[in-house]
């Protein structure tokens, strides 16, 4: 479900309630000071859960002072963060950046 490419996590399955809680004690923990990007393009579900997941590894990234963006994310995903109001708090990596 993850995978690890240097500075680069690929994400793919589904990010649901039955899965975030895995990703997130599995996913992005890094014993580097480099930036990370997350891959988002594999991703076939997502739910509310999902959003949750992404806020808490960027607070997790924070936390370890992590440069940490998102790209490729699904456009349900997308569309739940806008209705939560949070998708402005998501760092998005080059051109994901132009996405409202």
């Amino acid at each position: 479900m993850i995978e690890r490419d240097g500075g680069y996590v690929h994400v793919s399955s589904s990010l649901t309630i039955e899965t975030v809680t895995t990703l997130f004690k599995n996913g992005l923990q890094s014993d580097k000071k480099m930036p990370l990007v997350v891959d988002l393009a594999q991703v076939e579900t997502v739910d509310s859960a999902a959003v949750s997941l992404l806020l808490s590894w960027l607070r997790e990234a924070q936390r370890n002072s992590v440069e940490l963006c998102f790209t490729n994310i699904p456009e349900s995903l997308l569309s739940l963060a806008r209705l939560y109001g949070v998708v402005d708090m998501l760092p998005l990596c080059g051109n994901d950046s132009s996405q409202p």
